[in-house]
């Protein structure tokens, strides 16, 4: 192609190339490009990516993007290489019009994080209209007498191009009567005017035809003509004059519709019609300033048609003619320059150059929301704006450039008090008088995992009776996050913890999704009376936050225990108990003793005794509380020898649980001695009187020697630590009755945590271990102990069998599973009463209503030990 075209071709080429893409600079910290107009869609403008220091990836990353102030998408941004192309045609004309600078904004936009970066690309004027005429042909009428010199001005042509590819020069074609006069006014405008060179001769040529050529000063250069037809009129000698041959005023843009705007005048000194003057505008003036304008054909009164607008155009020039009404018609010229002045008629624009973005509610103070600029098409101090935010707003604008702003966090922010804002900005222009717009920018803040779960009580009670269905509800707990979404979705778990060395997850599990804790098997209120559960509830943001909660189980008893003969020790083996008593005995003799437990608590644990049936009503009594079984009154010859009882216990539960033991008496003549160890078997009827006697003066004997030597050295043992806490027996006067319940009963309250328990301990509380010390009680006539344990009958066995072993049968009778004197403390219900008594007296209120409250006397032992015939029970 180079070849084909030559050298002169190539040259130009490569200055055009050059034209087209290598102008680009940066003025003022902006970016700018410089291309011609009329370039091809897709055309390089620039390496866009380069200039703005951001690599390919950003382009993608940060969602790159072009803008328009204009509102037209003339240029987009080429992906894959970073370049800013042309995206549409540009006509430089239609842009600009005939402004000297051509300078088109965009506003590159990138996201993540916002930023806004302002480019400029300057549209080069390129030669691509011909200078033009309104009007293709141009009549002028010339006296012939008009005078050598005179001009008359001629129809301006229009280039819509500028700058050097504008219109530059006229030329006239050769006429000897005419030269052609370019005259240069303001703005650089040229007007060309036909002077007459030599005096006209109609008679020789009453017609000139001439063509006006304008050319502009493109490379190459292009030209547009016209046709002047001068007609050669015969003599109208004096043309009208104007005394001003230019007119300037000023009016503001809000002036009414047909006001009056100036007067012009012109006078002509010929006289008739020849001076008669007809006022008109311009031949070549547009279409549009005719629109506006309105001009007096009589009195040369120019008036206002229609509204002006000064940002549509602040300045207007209008050519007003005078031609007379002679014959040839004469015409003289003027110039009117008519000024609109801006008034403050337009409202600011607030306009949105990104879209408002979500903002977490951790954001930091500068985070940028959004991005927007303001405009007013006022000019001066009516086209400065200033906005405001609401004072309340956690928010601020920062000025960027060129009345662009960006949207920052200023506060701090909270999603759980305020989710979204609804943020009004009001623009203020400084006109007189302002004038305001508002603009509403939605902003939504985003969660973050700030709040942990919240349960609706930081402990829980629950009372769940025992011998419950395993698999059973046992509570629900809640708790409630004041976040969003998965922050504000809770699951629930049970922490790992030990309930009598065992894991809780082996009693209970837990739903995670309701929080409702099921049983995994039933419970034993005598096994298990109380257990705490350590519950979390856990959200699902990250990083996840969660709290505690400790569900407290209380076991309630119920009823489900009958009371078990402890003594007889023999109704422990069988249902039949044998008892011997005199038949010399009194009223009020205490035959035997009945003594139950019951493994319940509380009212389930309260027993009664109630003789059932006998052999003679009227003989025997049973105590309902202590179960002591007693002569009516004096036993008589002629009662049977062998009385038979049946003893009916029952607790004080619901519903009743009891049972029954039979005591099986021998009333006999002449019986003195200690009644022997009930548990050995009874001695055969076949047997001997004399052996029995023997064995009984022997029994009786031995008891009074061994009583006698206890008693001594417990009374000088007691003497000897009686200001210690070691054992000591108990004197008499502490026995006989029960006004003293607890004279060595320690009892102290403990408040581990949210449990309250009570320890009842033997003794002196200063040391870790104590004996409960035990003497002969006064009150029995057999010296006899009762084990006080809740336990099961196979554990009191085991003791059975230990105490048998360290002590004579002729000594000590084993009645159940408790161990004390048959005094007072072989009464429950008294012991109860002393504890509350006791409990009455601390910090005012008793702590538990003795309706309601059970208490378990729990006595840990340790084997027996037996010293000088005293027997020593270490608790």
């Amino acid at each position: 192609f180079l070849r084909k075209t030559g050298h002169q071709d190539w040259r130009w080429q490569a200055l055009w190339w050059h034209h087209f893409f290598l102008l680009w600079t940066t003025i003022d910290g902006q970016t700018r490009y410089s291309i011609p107009e009329e370039l091809k869609q897709g055309s390089v403008v620039g390496n866009l990516a380069k200039d703005l220091g951001l690599g390919l990836s950003d382009i993608f990353d940060r969602k790159l993007r072009v803008a328009s102030e204009a509102g037209e998408q003339y240029f987009s941004v080429d992906a894959g290489k970073g370049e800013l192309v042309v995206n549409d045609r540009i006509d430089r004309e239609a842009l600009c019009g005939q402004s000297a600078s051509c300078v088109f904004p965009l506003q590159v936009v990138m996201e993540n994080p916002l930023q806004l970066q302002r480019i400029e690309v300057e549209i080069k004027d390129v030669n691509d209209n011909a200078p033009s005429f309104l009007k293709s042909d141009h009549v002028i009428e010339i006296a012939e007498s008009t005078v050598v010199g005179v001009r008359f001005p001629l129809e301006s042509a229009e280039d819509p191009d500028v700058g050097s590819s504008g219109l530059k020069t006229y030329s006239l074609s050769k006429d000897d009567c005419f030269i052609l006069k370019v005259k240069e006014i303001e703005n650089g405008r040229k007007i060309p005017e036909l002077v007459l060179n030599k005096s006209l001769d109609r008679e020789k040529k009453a017609i000139h035809n001439l063509v006006l050529t304008a050319v502009d000063g493109g490379n190459p250069a292009k030209s547009g003509t016209s046709k002047i037809t001068i007609t050669v009129l015969d003599f109208n000698d004096n043309v009208p004059l104007f005394e001003n041959t230019f007119y300037k005023i000023a009016v503001q843009e809000n002036i009414a519709n047909g006001s009056f705007l100036i007067k012009t005048k012109a006078t002509d000194i010929d006289e008739g019609p020849n001076g008669e003057i007809e006022y008109s505008l311009g031949i070549h003036t547009p279409p549009a300033v005719l629109s506006l304008f309105h001009i007096d054909a009589v009195t040369g009164d120019i008036y206002l048609k229609r509204q002006l607008d000064h940002e549509d155009q602040a300045s207007y020039r209008l050519d007003v003619s005078a031609k007379d009404k002679g014959f040839p018609k004469m015409e003289g010229h003027c110039s009117v320059q008519i000024d609109v002045l801006d008034v403050n008629d337009n409202a600011p624009e607030i306009v949105l150059t990104s879209k408002p973005a979500s903002v977490p509610e951790d954001s930091r103070r500068g985070t940028v929301v959004a991005l927007l600029s303001v405009r007013d098409l006022d000019a001066g101090n009516n086209g400065k704006v200033r906005l405001q935010l609401p004072k309340s707003s956690p928010f601020t604008l920062k000025p960027s450039f060129s009345n662009n702003y960006a949207l920052v966090a200023d506060g701090p922010l909270d999603r759980e008090t305020f989710s979204g804002y609804n943020i009004e900005i009001t623009a203020t222009d400084s006109g007189s008088p302002p004038l305001s717009s508002k603009k509403t920018i939605p902003v939504t803040i985003t969660d973050v995992n700030d709040n942990p779960p919240v349960f609706t009580q930081p402990s829980y009670n629950v009372y769940l009776k025992e011998n419950g269905v395993p698999g059973s509800i046992l509570y629900s707990v809640s708790a409630s996050d004041l976040d969003f979404g998965e922050n504000a979705k809770v699951s629930y778990s049970i922490l790992d913890s030990k309930v009598q060395d065992v894991s809780v997850s082996s009693y209970v599990y837990m739903n995670s999704d309701n929080g409702s804790i099921y049983s995994m098997h039933s419970f034993d209120y005598e096994k298990l009376k109380v257990f705490q559960i350590l519950v979390q509830a856990k959200d699902q943001g990250s990083p996840c936050l969660s709290s505690n909660a400790t569900v407290h189980v209380f076991i309630l008893d119920q009823n489900d225990n009958a009371p078990a003969v402890i003594y007889p020790s023999s109704a422990a083996l069988g249902s039949l108990s044998h008892q011997r008593m005199t038949r010399s005995a009194k009223a009020g003799h205490l035959v035997t003793k009945v003594t139950a437990v019951d493994a319940d608590s509380g009212h389930n644990a309260w027993i009664s005794y109630r003789l059932a049936e006998a052999t003679d009503s009227s003989l025997f009594t049973v105590n309902l509380y202590t179960g002591e079984v007693r002569t009516k009154r004096a036993v008589s010859e002629q009662d049977d020898s062998s009385q038979r009882l049946l003893i009916e216990i029952k607790d004080d539960g619901e519903p009743v649980q009891s049972s029954t033991v039979t005591v099986s008496i021998m009333v006999e003549d002449g019986l003195h001695e200690p009644i022997l160890d009930l548990r050995q078997k009874a001695v055969e009827p076949s047997k001997k009187t004399g052996r029995i006697t023997l064995y009984l003066i022997l029994s009786l004997a031995s008891v009074s020697v061994l009583s006698l030597v206890t008693f001594l050295i417990l009374a000088v043992k007691c003497i000897r630590s009686s200001r210690s806490s070691g054992s000591c027996c108990m004197r008499r006067s502490d026995c006989d009755d029960y006004k003293n319940p607890n004279r060595n009963l320690q009892i102290q309250l403990n408040t581990d945590g949210p449990i309250k328990y009570v320890e009842v301990l033997g003794g002196d509380m200063l040391s870790q271990s104590q004996s409960f010390r035990s003497c002969m009680s006064p009150m029995s006539e057999y010296s006899d102990f009762t084990l006080i344990k809740p336990s099961s009958t196979t554990d009191f066995k085991e003791v059975i069998s230990v105490l048998d072993a360290s002590l004579p049968d002729s000594t000590w009778t084993f009645e159940s599973q408790q161990v004390s004197r048959k005094h007072e403390y072989s009464n429950v219900q008294n012991i109860i009463a002393a504890l509350t008594d006791k409990f009455s007296n601390l910090n005012g209120d008793p702590p538990f209503d003795n309706r309601t409250f059970s208490l378990s006397l729990e006595v840990k032992y340790k084997s027996p030990v037996k010293k000088n015939n005293v027997l020593f029970l270490p608790l």
